[in-house]
């Protein structure tokens, strides 16, 4: 079937602040794709969104929009807590979806997801867009040419001060434990876990804790793990939201050298061996998920496989639980 001239209908439940810039603008960049409609419950927002970006429906009810006949795909852009809900319908509703990250606060809830897809037989994509950024695509490659020999550990520290909010002790559902009970663990950590796999195969075992050392929110703010990837090579990780400073580093060190890099910071790749230390730096794109939304094209139109898939992100649900149980 000549898929050259389909043109896929997006639709986006959520329209809120990550949908701005960092995603939103990419479903209408990347060809055959247009977004179509967005929803949010706030009826004027969602208007007000709809007239800036040029996007001709917009909706209140998210089920308007999911059984909206013009609406070929959706993209659930809302807090965890809410992605089942509306995942389940959108299977049922045989629509493609994308899902932002994490999958869900649970790795229940996220089986549950997937499992709704694979019976609808209906795409899943989860926004875990780090394994289609050329910078992180440049470290598998690093890795998988043999630069640094042959890998044995990986570590990752996450550290951020206290931010204003927390301080305030003002509602925030990145911290409120019945939506994500690691707090920013579960928004950040999810992106370099996930990121991981993807460079350095699934996880084999895995173990960790949380903590609650400030006792400003009921969710955990700070977390500590380490794990085998079946791979053979080993893994540590800290994450801490009450420090003193900023700061994000990852080393994977191999038989014949390191790499060096952060997974949220703008800063160069660091590649060090025996007899020699070099940097790469790769600019992200203006809108950070284009090529994850580049590479959902690719893999409907023209068959090449999406690193990011519901079975992928049910796997790094799987490795968050097993940290935080």
């Amino acid at each position: 079937m000549d898929t050259t001239n389909q043109t896929i209908r997006w639709g986006i439940i959520g329209c809120g602040n990550v949908t701005e810039v960092k995603s939103g603008p990419a479903y209408q960049k990347v060809k055959n794709f247009k977004l179509a409609a967005v929803m949010r419950r706030n009826e004027a927002l969602a208007k007000d969104y709809a007239q800036r970006h040029g996007v001709e429906k917009y909706y209140a009810n998210a089920d308007d929009l999911i059984n909206d006949p013009d609406i070929d795909a959706v993209y659930i852009a809302t807090p965890p807590d809410s992605h089942k809900e509306y995942a389940v319908k959108v299977a049922q509703a045989g629509k493609i979806c994308c899902v932002e990250k994490p999958l869900a606060p649970s790795l229940q809830d996220s089986q549950a997801i997937l499992d709704a897809f694979k019976a609808a037989d209906v795409p899943l994509f989860v926004a875990y867009y780090r394994r289609s950024l050329p910078r992180f695509t440049k470290v598998k490659y690093l890795i998988d040419s043999g630069k640094i020999g042959k890998v044995r550990h990986i570590s990752w520290s996450l550290y951020k001060s206290t931010s204003e909010l927390d301080l305030s002790k003002q509602y925030n559902w990145r911290t409120d434990k019945k939506v994500a009970l690691g707090g920013y663990f579960d928004d950040l950590a999810s992106h370099g876990l996930d990121l991981f796999a993807y460079l350095l195969g699934d996880y084999h075992k895995v173990c960790g804790m949380g903590n609650n050392q400030q006792d400003l929110y009921t969710a955990f703010d700070t977390v500590t793990a380490c794990w085998q990837h079946k791979t053979g090579v080993t893994g540590t990780g800290n994450w801490n939201f009450g420090s003193y400073s900023n700061s994000d580093k990852v080393s994977i060190v191999g038989s014949k050298g390191e790499l060096n890099f952060s997974v949220f910071d703008e800063t160069s790749i660091k590649i060090k061996t025996a007899t020699s230390e070099s940097k790469i730096f790769i600019e992200h794109p203006e809108n950070v998920q284009l090529h994850h939304v580049e590479n959902m094209q690719k893999h409907l139109l023209h068959g090449e496989k999406h690193p990011s898939s519901g079975e992928t992100a049910t796997h790094t649900s799987w490795v968050m639980d097993q940290i935080l149980l």
